[in-house]
C-alpha cells in the first residue's frame, strides 16, 4: 500500500476563491454547491485536514463581474487584515481605473501577495491591455497571477517588464511550459490549480522540461485533497514535491508567509 508522504513543512495554496453571501457569488445550476462547495468554512476543513498554513484567495465575485471588483477588493483587504491563515490577490481590472488605485495602496500589506487578472470572464484581451498591467506591476515589483489568455505572447511581455514576476495558472498545456522556458529573465511560472492536473504527464513533463523551481501548488477549489495528492503521491523527488507546495511561494513571497 503507498502511504501518504510526511513532509516537514505547511504546503500553501498560492491560487484559490470562494463565495461570502455576494449577489455576485459563483453559481452553477449544472453542478450544484452540494458537490462543488465554494464556501470558505469548507474550504478551510479541506486545508486543516491537509495540512496547508497559507492560501491565496481572491473572491469568485472578483473574478467573475467587473462591475464589483472594487467593493470585492475591499471586502477581502478588510477579511485578510484579521485572518491569520488568508492571503489576498487584488484584483485589477484594466479597464476601471479604481482598481489600479486599490492596488497601489494594498500591495503595500505583507498580507497581498500581488494582482490578480481575469481577461477572459472580465471580457477583455491581454493583448490590447497587458503593457498598461504589466508596466504597473513592473513599477511595484508585484507578482501577477493570470488566467491563462495568450500564452505565447507572454514572454514577450515578461522581456519587457523583468521587474514583475508572472504566474500562468492552471497548468495544462505545453504552451505553459514553452513560457516559463522561453521568459529571458526568469519571471514566469506555472500553478497547478484546476481540472487540468489530471492530466497523467503534466507535473512531469513540466518538472523535466523547467524545473520544479517554476511551478507553484495552486487548487482553484479543485479539491485541496486532489490536487496536493496529485502531487505528494507523484514519482517526483522528494525535492520537486518541496519546491512545489511550500519553498517556491517561500521564495517568491518572502514577506507573506
Amino acid at each position: 500500500m503507498v502511504q501518504m508522504p510526511v513532509f516537514s513543512y505547511a504546503p500553501v495554496d498560492i491560487h484559490s476563491h470562494f463565495n461570502h453571501g455576494s449577489p455576485f457569488d459563483e453559481v452553477n445550476s449544472a453542478i450544484p454547491e452540494e458537490i462543488h462547495n465554494h464556501q470558505l468554512d469548507f474550504i478551510k476543513a479541506g486545508y486543516d485536514h491537509i495540512g496547508v498554513s497559507h492560501a491565496g484567495l481572491s473572491t469568485y465575485a472578483a473574478v467573475e463581474h467587473p462591475e464589483c471588483v472594487a467593493e470585492e477588493n475591499r471586502y477581502l483587504y478588510d477579511l485578510v487584515q484579521r485572518t491569520d491563515w488568508m492571503r489576498q490577490w487584488v484584483v485589477i481590472d484594466p479597464r476601471i481605473p479604481e482598481t489600479y488605485r486599490q492596488a497601489k495602496g494594498m500591495l503595500a500589506s505583507d498580507r497581498v501577495l500581488g494582482i490578480k487578472i481575469h481577461p477572459d470572464l472580465h471580457g477583455y484581451s491581454i493583448l490590447e491591455h497587458g503593457d498598461a498591467l504589466f508596466s504597473f506591476a513592473a513599477a511595484h515589483k508585484a507578482v501577477v497571477l493570470m488566467h491563462p489568455q495568450h500564452i505565447e505572447k507572454m514572454p514577450s511581455f515578461a522581456d519587457r517588464y523583468p521587474e514583475m514576476q508572472l504566474i500562468i495558472a492552471h497548468l495544462g498545456s505545453t504552451a505553459h511550459v514553452d513560457a516559463v522556458e522561453r521568459a529571458r529573465y526568469g519571471n514566469i511560472y506555472v500553478d497547478t490549480s484546476g481540472g487540468a492536473s489530471n492530466l497523467n504527464n503534466v507535473l512531469e513533463y513540466a518538472v523535466s522540461r523547467v524545473g520544479s523551481e517554476k511551478i507553484l501548488f495552486g487548487t482553484d477549489t479543485y479539491s485541496c485533497a486532489f490536487q496536493f495528492g496529485r502531487i505528494a503521491l507523484s514519482a517526483l523527488s522528494e525535492q520537486d514535491k518541496e519546491n512545489i507546495l511550500y519553498r517556491n511561494a517561500m521564495r517568491l513571497f518572502p514577506a507573506a508567509f
